[in-house]
């Protein structure tokens, strides 16, 4: 049946599918609509006469996440100060293959912060240009644009991304290792010790949300991060170690067991130059960490 047919080519390309939408919207759950309303056009469409069937659905969802994208932004009245996408999480020792697959050839979720700065039509530009070698003959008519505005897209994205620390060490465990310094160092109140983890030039990126407002908020310098992680300390909860983005991170929680922070390592040359913190009550809801808590 033409159904069955249909169904059996869109399983088959699936998992780029989300990969793409996923670097879009920085949201697992809008990735998966996005990939969902892709099939829904899909099974309308006269598919048998299509020669490329993987460059046309990869078309047709990035039109989604681009409408997607903004509509998101029209919605702010007002820009966000911080903006943290929706972390994958696993455990510290693997990677879930579904993960791996939606992470591959990613860098940890400070690229994915700084990608939310971005105009859409820029994010757009550099993820199917850089990450997925689209040519731009093909990302043009996404955008409404000719070829070369839409190169020039990609490369104004590709200057902002460059101006930030996103690429973290190869080495997970030594990942691991600086983390689990920082986080022993902010427990024990050893402020010495953080500074000794932290490059003098790092950038913490904390998102709790939109209300109130002053509450999410970007601090520079390893004195300034340091002085603001002592508080650790005073907090009751516990902390987890875990892979944010396939990076080292620490995921937090309160004296309830509820999820109170997932917190994103940027670590290069064993220092942290970079830290991007959800703390949106709202979106953490969302995150499924029963793995992280065993």
């Amino acid at each position: 049946m033409e159904q069955d047919w249909l169904a059996e080519q869109f399983e088959a390309h699936r998992a780029r599918l989300r990969a793409v939408a996923y670097r879009m919207l920085g949201s697992v759950t809008d990735a998966d609509d996005a990939v969902q309303e892709s099939w829904l056009r899909l099974s309308r469409s006269k598919t048998r006469e299509m020669e490329n069937l993987a460059g046309w659905l990869t078309t047709i969802v990035a039109r989604v996440c681009l409408n997607m994208l903004r509509a998101r932004r029209s919605r702010r009245e007002e820009p966000l100060a911080v903006h943290v996408p929706e972390p994958i999480i696993s455990p510290g020792d693997r990677l879930d293959p579904e993960h791996e697959a939606l992470l591959a050839d990613s860098v940890g979720l400070a690229l994915f912060t700084v990608l939310e700065t971005l105009a859409p039509a820029e994010r757009l530009a550099f993820v199917l240009h850089d990450m997925f070698a689209l040519p731009f003959e093909e990302i043009a008519p996404i955008v409404g644009r000719s070829p070369v505005a839409a190169r020039q897209l990609a490369s104004r994205a590709r200057r902002h991304v460059r101006g930030v620390p996103t690429i973290p060490d190869n080495d997970l465990a030594k990942q691991r290792e600086v983390v689990a310094a920082f986080l022993s160092a902010a427990r024990n109140g050893d402020f010495d010790a953080l500074l000794e983890v932290l490059a003098p030039d790092v950038v913490l990126r904390a998102d709790r949300g939109p209300i109130p407002p002053a509450a999410s908020r970007v601090i520079r310098g390893a004195r300034a991060i340091a002085e603001n992680a002592m508080t650790f300390s005073k907090l009751g909860g516990f902390a987890r170690t875990a892979l944010v983005n396939g990076a080292a991170g620490i995921v937090g929680f309160d004296k309830q067991g509820r999820l109170f922070s997932v917190m994103g390592f940027t670590v290069v040359l064993g220092k942290i130059v970079g830290i991007d913190i959800l703390a949106d009550p709202a979106r953490l809801r969302k995150l499924d960490v029963s793995l992280i808590k065993d």
